[in-house]
């Protein structure tokens, strides 16, 4: 019998007092003992942190390399969507991410997603239909039907979309959802549709509206979307009805900090403490039905002891009895698995990438970014025209051209526009560009963008940047968006390339690669750029690059 002694913090009395925790064998809690010598010394012994949604492919690293990053920031537990890897590999990917899981203690509770392709306006490396998804959902190592982000469909009631909902209904798993912007009787209706949550909020008052509907929102503070700020009014409002999460977590930040992170600020900022640890460790497990103790008798060992509950200083963190890991080290296992991918285009040329010639004074779309905000606006702009009457990049008015080449086979690349990545020279391209995962790439020339899109190419998955012949890439050879390498290194050599393009390459953006990755998500609008053409994520549709007068 293991015995574990501190402060224990009971989140249902809202108390705190000295106490022995008796662990068994199978790694149960088998008694909670009282002990009041110990009601003001030891260390402060509460459940664990669970992230409530995370792509762990966003971190590029493998679920084995995920869980020791996590582990020591607290995290006994992810619900984790795969679907970044279902749009490389579909079926194929998703067992991958199973079987890889399987290898570390921390629990990882993957759902079945749902959108792959996520529209059909892009080129995906699969797709998982309705039958597919029923077969996923069939399986007890998947807990939930993931992030339903065809919207439009499922206010239109389409019929393929409903049926993947009716499935995980007829399962007995909730569903997730995904509805930016939806507000009013939109948001009503998405909800009615049978979908529980949502991550997507950037407004509080949005997040009332879909409370409203009956749904329960997640807090996202992620390494491209960090929306803390603007719902942290609702914690003590509706501390049952919330969750964290990080939704993507690019590695350098995974290295940094966690949900704890999210936990430290909300307590620090004079939120209820019984409120935020509720919200960070027992909504989740409660909402998707998840094995995972609540540091009550009977319940699985998991929980993380901490030094103050001010900074949460982790000194040790529990996985069903096992210490996976102390004082800012991981103590799981390695394991190095054979990679998987998807990936087969050719090396391009700069001529490939011209845009097509328009009207004399004419206008083009053009995407707007935003540091920090996966959301874009949508711009008519005069572009600088070169002696063809096509359309070139203008850096000195932050105007630079963007491309998404398809990976899964040979065709043309597309061709657009984008302002507000203050970039001033070279280029950048990534392999890692939500959700179908083709090449995007920008830059302030033809031959940069070129350049870097060929080595993208070259490793069969990268993120890539340079200036003329000077570039710097780190392969992703797991389906084009994931390393073999451990956290620290690809953590280290991301934080490399992120500090080459603001410093030698002048960009102005805190993240340009996550920021670049979601510039192909064309479900989050306004203005993106899939492999097939502009997209309009409000009409939901392609649309040409030069505006009709």
């Amino acid at each position: 019998m293991q015995e574990i002694k501190g402060r224990y913090v009971d989140i249902d009395a809202r108390q705190i007092y000295g106490a022995v925790l008796s662990i068994n064998a199978a790694g149960r809690i088998e008694r909670i003992q009282r002990d009041p010598e110990r009601d003001h010394r030891g260390w402060y012994i509460l459940p664990g942190f669970v992230d409530a949604h995370v792509h762990i492919e966003s971190s590029m690293l493998l679920p084995v390399e995920f869980a020791k990053l996590a582990a020591v920031h607290g995290t006994v537990a992810t619900v984790s969507d795969p679907h970044e890897i279902a749009n490389v590999m579909g079926l194929e990917g998703v067992a991958y991410m199973l079987d890889n899981a399987r290898h570390t203690p921390l629990s990882i509770n993957f759902g079945a997603p749902s959108c792959v392709p996520a529209t059909g306006a892009e080129t995906a490396g699969a797709t998982l239909d309705s039958k597919s998804v029923a077969t996923l959902l069939a399986r007890p190592d998947i807990h939930y039907l993931s992030e339903v982000m065809n919207y439009p469909g499922v206010l239109q009631r389409d019929p393929e979309v409903m049926a993947k909902i009716a499935a995980a209904h007829a399962a007995g798993k909730v569903v997730d959802g995904h509805a930016p912007g939806l507000r009013g009787e939109e948001a009503q209706a998405y909800a009615a549709a049978g979908i529980t949550t949502d991550h997507e909020c950037t407004t509080a008052a949005e997040a009332r509206d879909k409370l409203a509907a009956g749904m329960k929102i997640l807090i996202r503070e992620g390494s491209a979307a960090r929306n803390y700020a603007a719902l942290e009014e609702l914690i003590d409002e509706f501390p049952d009805r919330l969750m964290f999460c990080t939704d993507d977590c690019h590695p350098d930040d995974l290295l940094a900090g966690h949900i704890n992170r999210l936990v430290i600020r909300a307590v620090r900022g004079g939120h209820d403490l019984y409120n935020v640890l509720r919200i960070a460790c027992r909504n989740p497990v409660d909402h998707y039905g998840l094995d995972i103790g609540r540091l009550r008798v009977g319940d699985r060992a998991d929980f993380i002891q901490v030094d103050d509950l001010r900074h949460f200083g982790i000194m040790a963190t529990y996985v069903n009895g096992q210490k996976i890991a102390e004082a800012g080290a991981n103590l799981l296992p390695d394991y190095r698995p054979e990679p998987i991918n998807h990936f087969h285009c050719s090396p391009k040329t700069p001529e490939d990438f011209r845009a097509a010639p328009g009207p004399a004074g004419g206008k083009i779309r053009v995407i707007e970014v935003t540091d920090g905000e996966l959301t874009t606006g949508a711009l008519t702009l005069t572009p600088v025209l070169d002696a063809e009457g096509r359309p070139v990049p203008a850096p000195e008015r932050d105007l630079l051209k963007i491309v998404v080449v398809n990976r899964y086979m040979n065709a043309p690349p597309a061709v657009g526009f984008v302002t507000g990545m203050k970039l001033q020279r070279g280029a950048i391209a990534s392999s890692v560009a939500h959700d179908s995962h083709n090449i995007v790439a920008l830059g302030v020339s033809d031959e940069d963008i070129c350049r870097m899109v060929n080595a993208v190419i070259a490793e069969r998955g990268g993120i890539a940047a340079g200036r003329h012949e000077y570039l710097e890439v780190l392969p992703l050879p797991v389906a084009g968006i994931m390393s073999l390498d451990t956290g620290p290194r690809v953590a280290a050599r991301y934080a490399e390339l992120s500090g080459f393009v603001r410093r030698k390459l002048r960009c102005g953006l805190e993240a340009p690669f996550m920021t670049l990755s979601f510039l192909a998500l064309l479900v989050i609008p306004k203005l993106k750029l899939s492999d097939l053409g502009v997209f309009d994520g409000e009409a939901f549709r392609l649309v040409d690059l030069w505006v009709e007068e």
